[in-house]
């Protein structure tokens, strides 16, 4: 069997677990295990099934079993079980995929590579440390560097390729968790590993550990377990309902206010992430290259450190005009405001430097940045110093994910000293000192350690792993997917509570992506939590998505919670006009009059109603307000030229046609000059206008089309029907 085929034949045998349908399931299990020479999977399976067919038999016999349902949600659960674990076992054998081969490199390990001999040698590690600061040149000391993060691999890869742990196993890792000696760095990459094993294969026994480490002490830990049992429910969405301990663990959870909150944080960066490809393209595309082109505004700007301290300060005021004038101040801002949000603002500028040998190893993506990683020590020494010191604390910061602060020391590393200087030096004294400063790098500190920042940061590592290693094709991209936690059946109760919705909701109405918050926003009316807010955003929602009565019946509800609010008032003329409901469109357009009667676009819009009903005088008026407070209206010469033809003032319209043509002529302007024309009697005008009209139309069928459009309203105003073919064949 060939991978796709093995693929196709897993994904099946899911579809009827999916459905409800476990004999049949269990049947197409059988034949898939005839391809694998796993004799213990096929053993369990067929014991799976006797219990089975007891239990139909007992059901068709009449026998009541108190413990009925229990047995069969054991029975479906291990079925799915085999059903996973078989199609790794034959993918083992075809695919050529890395997590394959780790797999079967990994039954090559000795026995001693368990959990529990790898955290001995963890442990280890700070005591090590200590005992080469004292030695001469800190003797020993890559010795004890390779010792570490070689058992860190080893514990990686072997926790990420095991997709059954047992028993022992999880107790093993339990101990990781209760370690006060276990470097933290090296938890939170179990605690990738983890959840990468995890999506491969869903395994109750890890994540319950992980659901153990929500609860540990330290933030860095508890934040990565959070994230991973996010993105693990994503992807094995209905697999907690077939376990009762663990379901009862997350009921658990649910009575901690605190934890929806946090889970739901993490719900919306998820969110978030998904936005990074259209940051990344805005940075590329227009502010980047913005700034580059605006760069020589910032070359005669004063950073020195000369000696007359009132010259220190003395900026030329013209350098702020010229910065804003040059639209650079906008884009910093906006980038400035995307970063304040969570936004990944610097996928980018990164993208480009995951090259380095470093990130050909797997589990260096997920590792904790450290200044004590061999690969930065060798760059910056033990205890960096001068200008390393100041980077040190740039490092340490919370500004960049880990991944990215591996790749900037190892940019820097390999920058010559001379330009590193003078990139440093481009900071002021001021500056420096700030940095330096002891509150100012326990403010970066406390920064870099909230939680909101780390899980921010971790999603970004996991983004990029994701995105950009090198191995990236053999791995599902979650970040491709729909996130929509709040309806995973175990998070259910947890997300599914209106404060905690409508924030989802409201992430997505700022992002523009109409048809998602409104299906949120749905939900929060279905549980009688909607204010006036809730159904404006609603109806705006509809209205994006041209569902125009809808709309109108979200902004009548917000209308009547909060009464004469102009913005509904607008929106509710807005979608009577584009249903073409022209009557009650003018009734709002004339009540957002009364509290904006200076409103351009009302004026406008309560014109064009009334000439929609035909009521040309009135709306020439609206039209001719227009024009005397907006300079050169063209839509307003428009609007008075059609209106005053419609009307017989033949001349009137054919002045303002003439303004027209003098300034922005489209086709429909010549078209209806020529209509002016041919009323007045000036047939060769009228010709001429309409050779410019069908030119301007680009073809032939598109200007016929727009004529005939008006050809009732010729023959209304006093053309000829006759006529009319005679004037196309001049035309």
């Amino acid at each position: 069997m060939n991978e796709q085929t093995i693929q196709e034949q897993y994904q099946h045998i899911i579809t009827l677990l999916q459905q409800k349908r476990l004999k049949e399931a269990q049947s197409q299990l059988d034949a898939f295990l005839w391809n694998s020479g796993n004799w213990n999977l096929r053993n369990r399976l067929e014991q799976v099934q006797t219990s089975y067919q007891y239990m139909l038999q007992y059901m068709r016999q009449g026998t009541k079993d108190p413990g009925q349902q229990k047995l069969y949600r054991q029975l479906f659960a291990d079925t799915w079980e085999i059903a996973d674990q078989t199609r790794l076992s034959l993918l083992d054998g075809t695919s050529l995929h890395y997590y394959h081969s780790l797999r079967n490199n990994r039954e090559r390990l000795p026995k001693e590579y368990d959990i529990a001999t790898l955290q001995k040698v963890l442990e280890s590690f700070p005591d090590d440390m200590a005992v080469c600061q004292l030695m001469p040149n800190n003797q020993g000391l890559d010795a004890v560097l390779k010792r570490h993060e070689e058992t860190a691999q080893v514990l990686f890869l072997s926790t990420w390729s095991d997709s059954n742990w047992s028993v022992e196993n999880e107790q093993q890792a339990k101990g990781l968790l209760e370690s006060e000696l276990l470097p933290v760095n090296d938890l939170c990459l179990f605690t990738s590993a983890v959840m990468l094993s995890l999506m491969e294969c869903f395994d109750a026994r890890k994540f319950s550990w992980l659901l153990d480490a929500v609860t540990h002490a330290d933030i860095r830990v508890n934040q990565r377990a959070l994230v991973g049992i996010a993105i693990v429910l994503h992807v094995h969405p209905t697999r907690l309902s077939l376990y009762p301990e663990l379901m009862a663990r997350f009921s658990l959870f649910n009575e901690d206010i605190s934890f929806g909150k946090k889970l739901n944080r993490i719900y919306i960066q998820l969110l978030r992430s998904q936005e990074t490809e259209k940051i990344d393209k805005k940075m590329r595309e227009e502010i980047i290259p913005e700034m580059m082109k605006n760069v020589n505004i910032m070359r005669n700007m004063k950073f020195g450190f000369e000696d007359n301290a009132a010259d220190e300060n003395d900026r030329n005021p013209d350098w702020e005009q010229a910065f804003e004038q040059s639209g650079i101040g906008d884009k910093l801002r906006e980038m400035n405001e995307l970063q304040l949000e969570g936004a990944d603002v610097y996928m980018s500028t990164f993208a480009q430097l995951k090259s380095y040998p470093f990130f050909k190893e797997p589990h260096n993506w997920f590792y904790p940045f450290d200044m004590q990683h061999s690969s930065v020590i060798k760059e910056f020494g033990f205890i960096p110093s001068g200008d390393n010191a100041i980077l040190s604390l740039i490092l340490e910061s919370g500004f960049f994910c880990n991944s990215d602060k591996y790749s900037l020391c190892f940019t820097m590393a390999h920058i010559p000293q001379a330009q590193r200087n003078m990139m440093l030096n481009q900071m002021t004294s001021q500056d420096l000192n700030e940095l330096m400063n002891e509150n100012k790098s326990s403010s970066l500190k406390q920064y870099a350690e909230r939680p909101e920042v780390i899980s921010n940061q971790y999603l970004h590592d996991l983004y990029r792993f994701f995105k950009l290693s090198q191995r990236r094709h053999e791995f599902r991209d979650i970040f491709k997917e729909n996130f929509v936690l709040h309806r995973i059946p175990a998070l259910k109760d947890i997300l599914c509570k209106p404060d905690l919705l409508a924030t989802v909701a409201d992430f997505h109405f700022r992002k523009e992506h109409p048809a998602e918050a409104l299906e949120i926003y749905q939900e929060l009316i279905a549980l009688n939590h909607a204010d006036a807010d809730i159904f404006q955003k609603a109806g705006y929602c509809l209205q994006k998505e041209k569902r125009y009565q809808e709309a109108i019946d979200a902004y009548l509800k917000a209308d009547v919670l909060k009464p004469d609010h102009v913005w509904t008032i607008r929106h509710l003329a807005t979608c009577y006009r584009q249903i073409r409901n022209f009557t009650s469109a003018l009734e709002y357009y004339k009540k957002a009059e009364i509290i904006q009667p200076e409103s351009h676009n009302i004026i406008f819009y309560i014109g064009s109603c009334l000439a929609e009903q035909e009521k040309y005088e009135e709306a020439l008026q609206y039209f001719f307000k227009l024009d005397f407070i907006e300079n050169n209206s063209i839509k307003a010469w428009r609007a008075i030229g059609w209106c005053s033809f419609v009307s017989a003032k033949y001349e009137q319209a054919m002045k303002y046609y003439e303004k027209i043509l003098d300034f922005k002529p489209i086709a429909s302007d010549y078209l209806n000059a020529g209509h002016v024309a041919w009323r007045l009697g000036n047939i060769e005008n009228a010709i001429g206008f309409y050779g410019k009209a069908a030119l301007e139309s680009n073809s032939r069928e598109a200007f016929w089309e727009m004529f005939n459009k008006d050809k009732d309203t010729l023959v209304k105003l006093g053309i000829d029907e006759k006529n009319i073919p005679l004037m196309i064949d001049l035309i």
